[in-house]
């Protein structure tokens, strides 16, 4: 049986009266969630009662909400009639249902959601999207500048309904500036932010990553920014406006390539499978496949040599950055070694010396590991039309909160009666 929960404020702060009164205004919002998984402890999420309203589509909003709902949070997914979010339409490859295609991008990003069906420009769903509102704690939107303000859920409406409200948008290039109001999409800002620049073999053409790294980026941001709202809110008892972009999250991945330019001047070049200041590091050949290696200080150097027939003695060798200097003549010499055993053999030589190495496995292999397994990285979910399906899990473990699958990926509007019911709204 599902559990009833309400508006929740799990803390104690100077202004948590004002809060709690707008909340008994309100009135409590009854919502059958599971609260806590088959074969749980009974535990809950960390952020069990929390109220995410998802506006978002495509990835970087939604895969915050996906997080917070991992969390412990209740989060309403918020879709077009008709259509639903873009990505229920990006494939292949799709899953054949009775009820129709389902996306597997689509799935990636929105479970522990239920989905309602609004046209938020419908003046007679106006009622509805301010009870929504009124029940969120969060908001979550991915519109581009301006597109909330001609919704009539700018800023200032929002507060007005919502005082408490901590509302993330996430743009593609930022909330003000020239380039404010263009469309950004995960390839396009990962060019434009630079990552492109600094990624692919020195010879060959620039590439991008193999996953939506901008969006992803953008969501994990965003998720910060939320969760530290969140907290703040816990002493002035208002929420607040929290931003950010793709563009914003790129500049936050460059790290030491960002400083590299900022400080010294340098504009780093793409660097390959070799790491750009530290050596050997990067991917080599051993003798059936690729091997990763990373030798991070002289210790392990010291430790390394041996094992593939150089003196560690060599002064050209003896500390990375003359490492860094010599780095072909280095290669040249390691590469007789390296090819002399499998990957399989390096890995229990390199692991009894304390050299750091790895094999480079494709995604099938990866999921299949019993280290993957272990963890708890797969988890398992009731499609209501797939029947039982895996999804990769959230990276977070808990000593004593619950992160979980508790609802697969929704239909399109699966739970909009369900949810005009308790929200008082037409059904």
């Amino acid at each position: 049986m599902g559990g009833f929960l309400t508006t929740a404020f799990p803390l104690e702060w100077p202004g948590s009266n004002e809060v709690r009164q707008r909340a008994n205004m309100i009135g409590p919002t009854q919502l059958s969630f599971e609260p806590n998984p088959p074969g749980s402890d009974g535990a809950s999420g960390p952020l069990a009662g929390i109220h995410v309203l998802d506006l978002s589509r495509v990835l970087a909003g939604p895969y915050a909400a996906m997080i917070l709902g991992d969390l412990g949070a209740e989060v309403i997914k918020v879709e077009q009639p008709g259509g639903g979010d873009d990505t229920r339409r990006w494939g292949p490859p799709f899953i054949d249902t009775p009820d129709g295609p389902e996306s597997t991008y689509f799935l990636s990003a929105n479970r522990n959601k239920r989905s309602v069906t609004v046209d938020l420009k419908d003046p007679d769903e106006r009622s509805f999207i301010e009870k929504m509102v009124n029940w969120a704690d969060v908001i979550i939107e991915n519109f581009r500048p301006g597109v909330m303000d001609r919704l009539g859920l700018g800023d200032a409406v929002l507060e007005a309904l919502n005082p408490s409200l901590v509302r993330l948008s996430i743009s593609g290039f930022g909330d003000d500036g020239p380039e404010s109001r263009r469309v950004g999409y995960d390839h396009i800002l990962q060019a434009e932010g630079g990552l492109m620049s600094i990624t692919g073999a020195p010879e060959g053409p620039m590439v991008k990553v193999g996953v939506p790294i901008a969006d992803i980026t953008a969501a994990l941001y965003g998720v910060i920014g939320i969760l530290a709202g969140l907290l703040e809110r816990g002493s002035s008892g208002r929420g607040q406006r929290v931003s950010t972009s793709l563009l914003a999250g790129q500049i936050g991945l460059h790290t030491f390539q960002g400083t590299r330019y900022l400080v010294a001047g340098e504009v780093p070049p793409p660097s390959g499978n070799q790491h750009p200041t530290v050596c050997p590091y990067g991917v080599f050949s051993a003798s059936d496949a690729p091997i990763v290696i990373a030798v991070g200080n002289d210790a392990i150097w010291r430790r390394f040599a041996p094992l593939v027939g150089i003196d560690p003695s060599l002064e050209i060798f003896s500390t990375n950055a003359q490492r860094i200097a010599n780095q072909r003549e280095l290669n040249e010499l390691m590469a007789p070694g390296l090819i002399a055993r499998t990957v399989a053999q390096w890995l229990v030589l390199f692991d009894e010396a304390g050299v750091p190495a790895g094999q480079v496995k494709t995604i099938d292999q990866v999921y299949d590991t019993e280290q993957v397994r272990q963890q708890g990285l797969v988890w398992t979910g009731e499609h209501s039309t797939l029947g039982k399906i895996e999804l990769p899990g959230s990276p977070l473990r808990y000593g004593r909160s619950t992160v979980s699958m508790r609802l697969a990926p929704p239909t399109l509007g699966e739970h909009s009666t369900r949810i005009r019911e308790e929200l008082g709204g037409d059904v």
